[in-house]
Protein backbone atom coordinates (compact mmCIF):
# COMPACT_ATOMS: atom_id res chain seq x y z
CA UNK A 1 0.00 0.00 0.00
CA UNK A 2 1.36 3.26 -1.09
CA UNK A 3 0.01 5.80 1.66
CA UNK A 4 0.61 9.08 0.50
CA UNK A 5 -0.38 12.01 1.93
CA UNK A 6 -3.39 13.19 0.11
CA UNK A 7 -2.18 16.19 -2.27
CA UNK A 8 -3.21 14.60 -5.82
CA UNK A 9 -2.11 12.43 -8.53
CA UNK A 10 -1.16 14.66 -10.92
CA UNK A 11 2.25 13.22 -12.60
CA UNK A 12 4.23 16.37 -10.92
CA UNK A 13 2.98 15.49 -7.22
CA UNK A 14 4.14 11.39 -7.71
CA UNK A 15 7.25 12.31 -9.14
CA UNK A 16 7.81 14.98 -6.02
CA UNK A 17 6.33 12.47 -3.28
CA UNK A 18 8.08 9.46 -4.19
CA UNK A 19 11.63 11.24 -5.16
CA UNK A 20 12.08 14.15 -3.34
CA UNK A 21 9.46 15.14 -0.31
CA UNK A 22 10.32 14.27 3.05
CA UNK A 23 13.79 13.23 1.86
CA UNK A 24 16.42 15.11 4.69
CA UNK A 25 17.93 18.10 2.35
CA UNK A 26 21.49 20.03 3.63
CA UNK A 27 21.96 21.99 0.98
CA UNK A 28 21.24 25.46 1.41
CA UNK A 29 20.00 26.02 -2.26
CA UNK A 30 17.84 23.49 -2.20
CA UNK A 31 16.74 24.41 1.59
CA UNK A 32 15.84 28.15 0.11
CA UNK A 33 13.81 26.64 -2.80
CA UNK A 34 11.65 24.69 -0.59
CA UNK A 35 11.11 27.71 1.98
CA UNK A 36 10.24 29.69 -1.22
CA UNK A 37 7.51 26.94 -2.53
CA UNK A 38 6.04 26.36 0.80
CA UNK A 39 5.43 29.97 1.29
CA UNK A 40 3.22 29.79 -1.96
CA UNK A 41 1.13 26.93 -0.17
CA UNK A 42 -0.79 29.35 1.60
CA UNK A 43 -2.42 30.09 -1.14
CA UNK A 44 -1.78 26.94 -3.80
CA UNK A 45 -1.93 23.12 -3.77
CA UNK A 46 1.47 21.14 -4.64
CA UNK A 47 0.85 20.49 -7.97
CA UNK A 48 -0.02 24.04 -8.93
CA UNK A 49 3.15 25.06 -7.67
CA UNK A 50 4.83 21.99 -8.88
CA UNK A 51 4.00 22.51 -12.47
CA UNK A 52 5.80 25.91 -12.09
CA UNK A 53 8.69 24.96 -10.18
CA UNK A 54 11.05 25.80 -13.39
CA UNK A 55 9.73 29.05 -13.97
CA UNK A 56 10.29 29.94 -10.88
CA UNK A 57 14.08 28.42 -11.03
CA UNK A 58 14.45 30.87 -14.01
CA UNK A 59 13.20 34.10 -11.88
CA UNK A 60 15.25 33.50 -8.84
CA UNK A 61 18.51 32.30 -10.71
CA UNK A 62 18.47 28.68 -9.52
CA UNK A 63 16.99 30.00 -6.17
CA UNK A 64 20.83 31.10 -5.37
CA UNK A 65 20.17 33.37 -2.55
CA UNK A 66 23.87 35.38 -2.83
CA UNK A 67 22.08 36.30 -6.00
CA UNK A 68 18.30 37.05 -5.34
CA UNK A 69 19.56 38.82 -2.21
CA UNK A 70 20.99 41.39 -4.95
CA UNK A 71 18.10 42.19 -6.81
CA UNK A 72 17.29 45.82 -6.82
CA UNK A 73 14.15 47.25 -6.22
CA UNK A 74 13.00 47.96 -9.56
CA UNK A 75 13.80 44.68 -10.61
CA UNK A 76 10.95 43.20 -8.14
CA UNK A 77 7.68 44.07 -10.71
CA UNK A 78 9.58 42.50 -13.41
CA UNK A 79 9.77 39.14 -11.49
CA UNK A 80 5.65 39.42 -11.24
CA UNK A 81 5.23 40.25 -15.10
CA UNK A 82 7.73 37.67 -16.22
CA UNK A 83 4.68 34.87 -16.27
CA UNK A 84 4.47 33.57 -12.68
CA UNK A 85 0.63 34.01 -11.59
CA UNK A 86 1.87 31.88 -8.07
CA UNK A 87 3.45 34.77 -6.24
CA UNK A 88 1.93 38.24 -5.95
CA UNK A 89 4.14 41.25 -5.77
CA UNK A 90 4.30 40.85 -1.71
CA UNK A 91 5.49 37.35 -2.04
CA UNK A 92 8.21 38.14 -4.27
CA UNK A 93 9.37 41.22 -2.31
CA UNK A 94 9.04 38.68 0.96
CA UNK A 95 11.33 36.07 -1.10
CA UNK A 96 14.58 39.11 -2.25
CA UNK A 97 14.19 39.77 1.52
CA UNK A 98 14.48 36.72 2.91
CA UNK A 99 17.10 35.91 0.62
CA UNK A 100 18.91 38.86 2.13
CA UNK A 101 17.70 37.97 5.99
CA UNK A 102 19.05 34.24 4.64
CA UNK A 103 22.98 35.63 4.39
CA UNK A 104 22.73 37.41 7.68
CA UNK A 105 21.52 33.81 9.32
CA UNK A 106 24.52 32.05 7.04
CA UNK A 107 27.52 34.43 8.55
CA UNK A 108 26.03 33.50 11.92
CA UNK A 109 25.54 29.78 11.81
CA UNK A 110 27.67 28.60 9.33
CA UNK A 111 24.90 27.63 6.76
CA UNK A 112 20.80 27.59 6.98
CA UNK A 113 21.35 23.99 6.73
CA UNK A 114 22.93 24.30 10.45
CA UNK A 115 20.52 26.78 11.43
CA UNK A 116 17.53 24.85 10.14
CA UNK A 117 18.30 21.45 11.53
CA UNK A 118 19.14 22.77 15.07
CA UNK A 119 15.67 23.30 16.02
CA UNK A 120 15.40 19.42 15.65
CA UNK A 121 18.93 18.87 17.21
CA UNK A 122 19.97 17.39 13.51
CA UNK A 123 18.30 14.40 13.37
CA UNK A 124 14.97 14.71 11.37
CA UNK A 125 11.72 13.90 13.52
CA UNK A 126 9.89 10.64 12.61
CA UNK A 127 6.32 10.75 13.20
CA UNK A 128 4.99 7.74 11.78
CA UNK A 129 1.57 8.50 11.34
CA UNK A 130 -0.88 5.45 10.14
CA UNK A 131 -3.62 7.93 8.93
CA UNK A 132 -3.35 11.76 6.96
CA UNK A 133 -5.97 12.99 9.04
CA UNK A 134 -3.04 12.41 12.28
CA UNK A 135 -0.78 14.78 10.39
CA UNK A 136 -0.52 18.22 11.91
CA UNK A 137 -0.64 21.51 9.99
CA UNK A 138 1.81 23.03 12.39
CA UNK A 139 3.69 21.87 15.86
CA UNK A 140 5.65 23.63 18.73
CA UNK A 141 8.57 23.26 16.31
CA UNK A 142 7.62 24.72 13.48
CA UNK A 143 6.01 27.61 15.86
CA UNK A 144 9.72 28.06 17.41
CA UNK A 145 11.31 28.39 14.46
CA UNK A 146 8.73 30.31 12.81
CA UNK A 147 9.06 32.92 15.54
CA UNK A 148 12.62 33.03 15.06
CA UNK A 149 12.87 33.77 11.40
CA UNK A 150 10.26 36.39 11.91
CA UNK A 151 12.20 38.31 14.51
CA UNK A 152 15.16 38.17 12.49
CA UNK A 153 13.14 39.78 9.41
CA UNK A 154 12.14 36.98 7.18
CA UNK A 155 8.26 37.28 5.99
CA UNK A 156 5.59 34.85 5.04
CA UNK A 157 6.83 32.28 7.28
CA UNK A 158 4.21 31.71 9.75
CA UNK A 159 4.10 28.24 11.42
CA UNK A 160 2.00 26.01 9.19
CA UNK A 161 4.60 27.54 5.86
CA UNK A 162 7.14 26.26 8.47
CA UNK A 163 5.94 22.76 9.26
CA UNK A 164 5.09 22.08 5.49
CA UNK A 165 9.17 23.57 5.00
CA UNK A 166 10.24 20.82 7.48
CA UNK A 167 7.96 18.31 5.52
CA UNK A 168 9.71 18.98 1.97
CA UNK A 169 12.91 19.10 3.26
CA UNK A 170 12.66 16.09 5.65
CA UNK A 171 13.14 17.62 8.90
CA UNK A 172 9.90 15.87 9.61
CA UNK A 173 9.36 12.64 8.15
CA UNK A 174 5.42 12.91 7.31
CA UNK A 175 4.77 9.95 4.87
CA UNK A 176 2.02 7.75 6.41
CA UNK A 177 3.82 4.66 8.38
CA UNK A 178 1.85 2.27 5.32
CA UNK A 179 3.92 4.70 2.27
CA UNK A 180 7.17 2.97 0.91
CA UNK A 181 8.78 6.23 1.38
CA UNK A 182 8.63 6.59 4.80
CA UNK A 183 11.23 3.61 5.63
CA UNK A 184 12.94 4.67 2.80
CA UNK A 185 13.87 8.31 4.16
CA UNK A 186 15.11 6.65 7.10
CA UNK A 187 17.43 4.95 5.54
CA UNK A 188 18.08 7.81 3.42
CA UNK A 189 18.84 9.97 6.81
CA UNK A 190 20.79 6.84 7.94
CA UNK A 191 22.90 6.69 5.26
CA UNK A 192 23.76 10.05 4.96
CA UNK A 193 24.82 10.23 8.73
CA UNK A 194 27.53 7.54 8.38
CA UNK A 195 29.06 8.75 4.89
CA UNK A 196 28.23 12.46 4.81
CA UNK A 197 28.28 13.55 8.44
CA UNK A 198 30.36 17.12 7.74
CA UNK A 199 27.07 18.42 5.68
CA UNK A 200 25.10 18.39 8.68
CA UNK A 201 27.35 21.03 10.18
CA UNK A 202 28.65 22.82 7.40
CA UNK A 203 25.81 22.95 4.71
CA UNK A 204 26.18 23.26 0.73
CA UNK A 205 25.78 25.04 -2.11
CA UNK A 206 26.68 28.89 -1.71
CA UNK A 207 30.18 30.35 -1.75
CA UNK A 208 31.45 31.53 1.50
CA UNK A 209 32.57 34.60 0.30
CA UNK A 210 28.93 35.35 -0.53
CA UNK A 211 27.72 38.23 1.57
CA UNK A 212 25.58 41.62 1.26
CA UNK A 213 26.83 44.97 0.60
CA UNK A 214 26.37 47.41 3.04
Amino acid sequence: MVGRVAHGSEPVYVSFHDEEWGVPIHDDRKLFELLVLSEALAEFSWPAILNKRDLLRKLFNDFDPCSVAQFAEKKIPSLKSSGSTLLSEQKMRAVVENARQMLKVIEEFGSFNNYCWSFVNHKPIINGFRYARQVPVKTPKAEAMSKDLMQRGFRCVGPTVIYSFMQAAGIVNDHLSSCFRFEECIGSCSKESRTNTESMTLGKGLTKKCSLQD
